[in-house]
C-alpha cells in the first residue's frame, strides 16, 4: 500500500470511517466460503455496532 493510501487509511479510521476494503481483504483470506456483506449492509452493521439502537446521549 502506498504511503497516500496509509495515510488515507488512518485518516478514515481517526473520524471512525471503517474501511470496507480490508473487510473484504479479511473475509476472503479468512472465510472464503462466506459471502461479505455489501458496502451498504457493511456500513450500517458499522453504525449498529459504534452508535447502537439509538438513546444515545451528547455526553
Amino acid at each position: 500500500m502506498s504511503i497516500f493510501g496509509r495515510l488515507a487509511e488512518t485518516a478514515r479510521l481517526m473520524v471512525g470511517l471503517p474501511d470496507y476494503d480490508a473487510y473484504c481483504r479479511h473475509m476472503a483470506d479468512r472465510h472464503p466460503g462466506a459471502r461479505p456483506m455489501t458496502r451498504a449492509e457493511f456500513f450500517r452493521d458499522r453504525q449498529q455496532a459504534r452508535y447502537g439502537n439509538g438513546g444515545g446521549r451528547c455526553c
